[in-house]
């Protein structure tokens, strides 16, 4: 049970919860032990995910919380809201594209037009997630029928094991190249290309964009895993290190950046931003009230498409 008053959140563990845990403590990484009720303080109007650990130390969900999280990774988180909570739902076309599906040995994808010869070409790491979770596709069409970004393709690629490729890897990032030289054979021209990626997909935009700036001139990075060095392998305690060759690189793509302030990112996502501002380089940059979680990155979806392919 959780008890809100203002920016405090009392925390009444159920029978056999041992723990604590959250967006506010990394999930199970950072566990708050529990030995009775607990406050915490959290920012105006925040969206929380949380869950209770046994003994045993398996998550499970608080039972006197009916609210599910809008989670698609696990199925015991529970959500509350703050006051002064608001959330930007995203714009509902009034149609949705269709869209066809796609393999390319065992590599799947998806593709999506949102009208006739499209302009640029979103690509999506994690396109499962950015399709079914996220909607991609129908707010990219929502935008286009409101005339607030041109028609655009849609390709989400979907990863086989995420961690192993998202991480600096050679030969996953040469097999995403040849997935968008497939597209272009079957649908044309890709035109622009906008990359889009949360967390570690968002890692392997950034980091794509780096190494080929002609290519991927733009990116939409969401909460991107920026702690993380290519002999690294900790999310966590690793380097910056796309952040210091982002410092040290001549030319920088167009960024739109968000991330929550309840995740462990927060610090690596505002001094990446840091560095773009101070590199003159052409980015927007957002905190939101919440978590490393959907509800965070679909709110980012629609202000930042029309950062990027807006005429604005």
């Amino acid at each position: 049970m959780v008890r809100i008053r203002g920016r405090h959140v009392e925390f009444l563990p159920p029978e056999g919860g041992r723990a604590l845990i959250g967006d506010f403590t990394d999930w199970e990484r950072n566990p708050i032990p529990l030995e009775g009720p607990l406050t915490l303080e959290f920012p105006e109007g925040a969206y929380v995910e949380y869950a209770f650990l046994d003994e045993r130390g398996h998550p499970f969900p608080d039972p006197d919380n009916p609210e599910r999280a809008d989670n698609p990774w696990w199925s015991y988180p529970r959500a509350f809201r703050l006051p002064g909570f608001r959330y930007e739902a995203p714009p509902e076309p009034a149609k949705e594209p269709m869209v066809a599906r796609h393999r390319r040995g065992e590599r799947r994808f998806y593709v999506a037009e949102t009208g006739p010869h499209p302009k640029a070409t979103v690509v999506a790491q994690d396109g499962v997630a950015f399709y079914r979770t996220a909607g991609l596709h129908k707010v990219a069409q929502a935008l286009y029928e409101r005339g607030e970004i041109p028609p655009v393709r849609l390709v989400f690629v979907e990863p086989k094991d995420r961690r192993q490729e998202y991480w600096f890897n050679a030969a996953y990032e040469e097999e995403f190249h040849r997935v968008l030289e497939a597209v272009e054979g079957t649908y044309g021209a890709l035109g622009e290309v906008v990359l889009v990626g949360a967390s570690l997909g968002g890692l392997f935009s950034l980091w794509q964009a780096l190494r080929h700036r002609e290519r991927f001139p733009k990116v939409l990075a969401l909460s991107p895993a920026l702690k993380a060095h290519p002999q690294g392998g900790d999310t966590y305690a690793d380097p910056e290190w796309l952040t210091e060759r982002y410092a040290e690189a001549q030319h920088l793509p167009r960024i739109y950046l968000e991330v929550g302030l309840l995740e462990w990112l927060l610090g690596p996502s505002r001094r990446f931003a840091a560095l773009l501002a101070d590199r003159k380089a052409p980015h927007a940059y957002r905190e939101r009230p919440s978590g490393h979680n959907w509800v965070t990155w679909k709110q980012a979806l629609a202000p930042g498409l029309r950062y990027l392919l807006g005429e604005a």
